[in-house]
């Protein structure tokens, strides 16, 4: 499935994208709850996408700001934890 362009407001937001065999997308995971304009604007994009299909890593609301200051440091953070469970298996 060719996946159409997410805004990179909010693409930056999104750590995984699912497909299904069927190419059609079954969950969306974002580091933080995407707000309910973010779901909007992905939604009109793919048709099919049910607000159960959005799941996020993180459970608290980080606003524009927050995120555009601590992002970096939050991938960053989030991938070096994920390689060290990794290692640690």
């Amino acid at each position: 499935m060719k996946i159409p362009a997410i805004p990179d407001k909010i693409n930056d937001k999104i750590f995984q994208i699912k497909i299904n065999s069927n190419e059609s997308i079954f969950k969306i995971t974002s580091y933080f709850p995407l707000s309910e304009f973010e779901r909007k604007d992905i939604t009109s994009l793919f048709n099919s996408i049910a607000s159960s299909e959005f799941h996020s890593i993180f459970i608290d609301n980080v606003s524009d700001d927050e995120w555009n200051k601590t992002k970096d440091q939050i991938k960053k953070r989030f991938q070096n934890e994920l390689f060290d469970i990794d290692s640690k298996l």
